[in-house]
């Protein structure tokens, strides 16, 4: 397997957190994203795109991190990334999406380039990524304010926690705040994990 993407991209840290909890191995091809190399005209053959991460695998591409770590979890099911219940299942990718789908997007690179380009200064442009991950962590944290155990839905790592932790790490980067009891709790459990080490983003051979 072949994983194309960048040391502080949130969605390639989620991948290698999966990878690391599975126990796989991967080769990694790197790609300056504020030098624009993700949209060259080879990575862009290899994800129309032009976003990372992408895993290759037995000659297909896979894009998008969501799809890419419920791949690995079906393919390689132990240890499980979703429950086996399946309203604790909807649960969870619920959680996950709240992150991927609201709060990540909305604040990555190419659409704080956006608001730049509209003629917002740099101080605003920091304040709309603070704005969005606050207001989305939240929420998240209300959301597991009642679960127990050390992560966010219960003993066992979810695809909920292989999200919410580079987007803590991604938070401090803009200055959010981050002090939501429950999810510093999960962070710390989350942390403790050689996979989740290993994945940190200062850990990987392309950091800078």
């Amino acid at each position: 397997m072949i994983l194309h993407g960048f040391w502080r991209s949130s969605a390639s840290w989620r991948v290698r957190i999966a990878m690391g909890l599975k126990g796989l191995t991967w080769s990694d091809r790197t790609y300056r994203l504020r030098a624009g190399e993700q949209r060259s005209d080879a990575y862009m053959a290899i994800n129309p795109q032009g976003l990372v991460p992408a895993l290759e695998v037995d000659g297909t591409v896979l894009t998008q991190s969501m799809a890419i770590c419920e791949y690995l979890d079906e393919c390689y099911p132990d240890p499980p990334l979703l429950p086996a219940d399946p309203l604790m299942r909807a649960t969870v990718r619920g959680f996950a999406q709240a992150v991927a789908c609201d709060i990540h997007p909305v604040q990555n690179l190419k659409i704080l380039r956006m608001l730049a380009a509209r003629g917002l200064d740099e101080d605003a442009v920091q304040a709309w990524a603070r704005e969005v991950i606050e207001t989305g962590l939240e929420a998240c944290s209300r959301l597991i304010a009642d679960r127990e155990g050390p992560y966010c839905f219960g003993d066992q790592v979810t695809l909920a926690d292989i999200v919410l932790i580079p987007q803590l790490g991604n938070a401090r980067r803009f200055g959010a705040r981050t002090d939501f009891p429950r999810i510093e709790a999960v962070e710390a459990a989350c942390n403790a994990l050689p996979a989740f080490a290993a994945a940190r983003p200062d850990r990987q051979p392309d950091a800078e």
